[in-house]
């Protein structure tokens, strides 16, 4: 099984947008920061949820600004095209020779169209080319991801709402959570932080007892300094829920608590790695931009694998490639340590460069074993 998974191939992309766009059957995660506009998740924002019955009106001025930042970022996903167009035209090996001025010019013009999303990708693009031998491949292919976002927001009239709320989260606007709170007592499966040097994201997975629902919350602090939102992976938190626009979103907003965090024995349900590839291949269909899916894999063994690592099925003949990043943390050694040679229960990201292990369970009774 390759690490590649089942990311889109670089001569499907380009046409998903003309394809996702005529398809009114269609109905499709966040991590850009953008000034507060109804209809997509993204940054910052308050931790209450929205109701849309109560919700105050929405004011001329403010209409007025959303409809000028609108315009602004069809004018900047309008000139993204032309620019990619001209890369194509001259060539991707000239790109990787000009090296990251290049694709910052790019992102501050971006910037200037108030569309941060487009931005953080195309500086991403600038990063690509210190990646090895297969950095044109790469590059060819965040392109293409790029083009179809580009693409999908001048489109986003002629998109099912869902997918269009998708979109507006790419691009960089956001949304208040919307969707109905869920009480449950939430598992708290991981809690990591990173940084862009301008800010510190803290990502936490939770895993609802009752609802089955895994849920992704996120809070952030300036760079240098910890967000305020702290939950203790391996214990459960009784707390309310509240989604997020765009179908197969997995972030939610935590709007209330209702105790402390308290010890548990539930633990998620597990999938083989074909499963979780399977995962990955649907949410992709939804949301083309997807980096990874939350997925737990059950009986799945670590075993060396050259100069890296595979989590491979216990039961099955396949296997999963332990990410690059992943490879360098202390927490693979405790997985390995934790498993010693025996199948165990792994809570993780999946995507297409493989399988960043986040929690760990013994196949017996045991507590959680951070990863991360």
């Amino acid at each position: 099984m390759t690490d590649q998974g089942v990311r889109r191939t670089v001569d499907q992309v380009p046409a998903q947008a003309s394809d996702a766009a005529s398809d009114g059957s269609r109905e499709p995660s966040p991590d850009t920061p953008g000034e507060p506009v109804s209809g997509g998740p993204g940054e910052p924002e308050s931790e209450t949820a929205g109701d849309e019955a109560a919700a105050p009106p929405v004011s001329p001025a403010a209409r007025r600004r959303a409809e000028r930042r609108t315009e602004r970022i069809t004018a900047g996903a309008t000139e993204l095209e032309q620019r990619l167009a001209d890369l194509l035209r001259g060539g991707l090996i000239a790109a990787e020779r000009s090296g990251p001025a290049l694709w910052e010019e790019t992102a501050a013009r971006m910037v200037d169209a108030q569309a941060p999303g487009l931005a953080s990708r195309v500086r991403e693009l600038g990063s690509l080319a210190s990646t090895g031998a297969d950095a044109p491949v790469r590059l060819l292919e965040e392109c293409a991801l790029l083009h179809l976002l580009a693409q999908a927001w001048i489109r986003r009239e002629r998109l099912p709402e869902p997918l269009a709320a998708t979109v507006r989260s790419r691009v960089g606007l956001t949304a208040s959570p919307d969707g109905p709170a869920i009480r449950d007592d939430w598992l708290v499966l991981a809690q990591y932080d990173t940084s862009d040097g301008r800010l510190t994201t803290r990502r936490a997975w939770l895993y609802g007892a009752v609802s089955g629902r895994t849920a992704l919350l996120l809070s952030y602090g300036a760079a240098g300094r910890a967000p305020d939102l702290t939950l203790p992976a391996g214990l459960a938190v009784d707390a309310e829920l509240t989604a997020y626009p765009g179908f197969g979103q997995p972030r939610m907003a935590l709007t209330e608590r209702f105790g402390p965090p308290a010890v548990t024995a539930v633990r998620p349900p597990g999938t083989t790695t074909s499963g979780a590839l399977a995962r990955y291949g649907a949410a992709l269909r939804d949301d083309p931009w997807r980096e990874s899916v939350p997925v737990t894999l059950d009986r799945v063994v670590p075993v060396p694998d050259g100069d890296g690592w595979q989590l491979a099925d216990a039961d099955e003949d396949h296997a999963l490639p332990v990410g690059a990043a992943a490879r360098s943390r202390p927490g693979l050694w405790r997985l390995v340590a934790l498993s010693g040679g025996a199948p165990v229960r792994v809570f993780g990201e999946c995507g297409p460069r493989g399988f960043t292990p986040l929690a760990a369970w013994p196949q017996g009774p045991g507590e959680a074993v951070p990863l991360c």
